[in-house]
């Protein structure tokens, strides 16, 4: 046989070589198409689910339904939940993840699944289960992105994942409140690493600026400063020493999550295994009793942590503490028994509990610091994404450029401490 030749490829090749690598790439209008669709598809279903909330539960961050009427309304919901789940295929909390779509992982979704999904994550949102709206969105645009570009004939996996996170993009951006945070966020999963590393993040970046600018135009609320802290003024080698102590703490309470997701896991699955209404139904339940007592930790948090925030004093110490553990066990429940959603304002949620309970014992230390640097940390390994995480906690709590470093100095004793332990288990 003859040896291949040597040297460089004929021009032809190359040409034809980039041809196939455009072949189905969308077209800028395609891009544009696709966010002004997922950022529409993400508003009205965030307002139809805010307006179900508000009149069922809510007044202003205030559970309205008697205490008795609680849990009749988290055991019907859920039910409703099995039963899409049963009888519409609804697909569960981890198909599809945001996670696993930037990283090329998520499976091409069952379109004839949609409405189990929509009606799912409707009804997972409204039954007072531990799970956040981030996920949900991530799901239903992932069938609405898939089903789009088949329509498009967009087919090379490059042009389909940077499409699909050009969706995602523009339904997250204008939630935050921030016009960079798919960015960031898709950068360290998928496009840093990526061969079409500029087109992908051209794309991610265009349809999040879409997304961003319909949220800004229409005056919708977003997460942006939510949660507002004042500035902590000069640094000192105090706070830096704090920032790595509560490093430590909030990447205990990520391992913590992890450690529950898994016995949640276990257990539904020995005890209940494959019939997905008694799962959630038994979830309803546990959920229901326990929000008779502590309404507090119902729901994905957001509504609530107003609240305590002006005045954890009337809590404690203890019954903080309490609130924040009892929040990662039904965020484990939740998503281990067949609820739709995302864990991040879970997280959020008791991250802040814990630095609320640590501000009562030390009052002298601005609260900002005890609260920011747990949820960054936290986010940071339940994530693997150190710069959204701070990203997000800055968007939602500080402006405060001081409190960046310390948020940063967090986030990076989280990263080594998770780095450590996989160095020592092996992986």
């Amino acid at each position: 046989m003859t040896a291949p030749a040597s040297g460089p490829a004929p021009p032809g090749a190359r040409v034809d070589a980039a041809s196939r690598n455009r072949e189905g790439s969308p077209k800028l209008w395609q891009v544009t198409l696709i966010a002004i669709v997922a950022i529409v598809f993400t508003v009205v279903y965030l307002e139809i689910y805010g307006l179900l909330n508000h009149l069922i539960w809510f007044e202003e961050g205030v559970l309205k339904p008697p205490r008795w009427a609680i849990p009749v309304g988290v055991i019907a919901f859920s039910l409703l939940v099995g039963l899409c789940r049963r009888y519409l295929r609804a697909p569960t909390v981890i198909h599809g993840g945001f996670t696993e779509s930037l990283k090329g992982g998520g499976e091409k979704p069952d379109y004839r699944t949609f409405p189990g999904a929509l009606l799912s994550s409707l009804f997972s949102l409204l039954s007072g289960a531990s799970v956040g709206p981030e996920g949900v969105i991530t799901v239903l645009i992932g069938y609405i992105s898939s089903y789009t570009r088949d329509r498009l004939k967009i087919g090379s996996p490059a042009a389909a994942l940077g499409f699909d996170v050009a969706a995602l993009a523009s339904a997250f951006n204008g939630i935050i409140g921030n016009v960079l945070f798919t960015g960031i966020f898709a950068t360290e999963f998928q496009v840093g690493g990526s061969k079409d590393a500029f087109r992908l993040l051209t794309w991610n970046l265009l349809a999040g600026t879409i997304g961003y600018l319909f949220y800004l135009l229409l005056g919708l609320p977003s997460f942006a400063r939510s949660i507002p802290f004042e500035p902590i003024g000069e640094l000192n080698l105090a706070y830096i020493l704090y920032a790595v102590a509560l490093g430590i703490l909030g990447a205990l309470l990520a391992v913590f999550m992890g450690l529950s997701m898994q016995a949640a896991g276990s257990v539904m699955e020995r005890v209940f295994g494959d019939a997905v209404i008694l799962r959630v139904l038994a979830a309803g339940v546990i959920i229901a009793c326990i929000g008779y007592f502590i309404p507090e930790v119902l729901f994905s948090g957001e509504g609530q942590i107003r609240g305590i925030l002006a005045d954890p004093a009337r809590f404690g110490v203890g019954m903080l503490l309490f609130m924040a553990i009892l929040k990662i066990l039904l965020l484990a429940l939740s998503f281990k028994s067949g609820y739709l959603g995302g864990p991040i304002f879970p997280v959020i949620f008791s991250s802040t509990l814990v630095g609320l309970a640590l501000n009562l014992l030390f009052p002298g230390i601005p609260v900002s610091i005890f609260v920011l640097c747990i949820e960054v940390a936290a986010i940071t390994l339940a994530l693997g994404a150190p710069l959204t995480a701070i990203l997000l906690v800055v968007v939602v709590g500080t402006a405060d450029q001081n409190m960046i470093v310390l948020l940063v100095i967090s986030a990076v004793t989280a990263m080594l401490l998770g780095a450590a332990a996989k160095e020592r288990r092996g992986t």
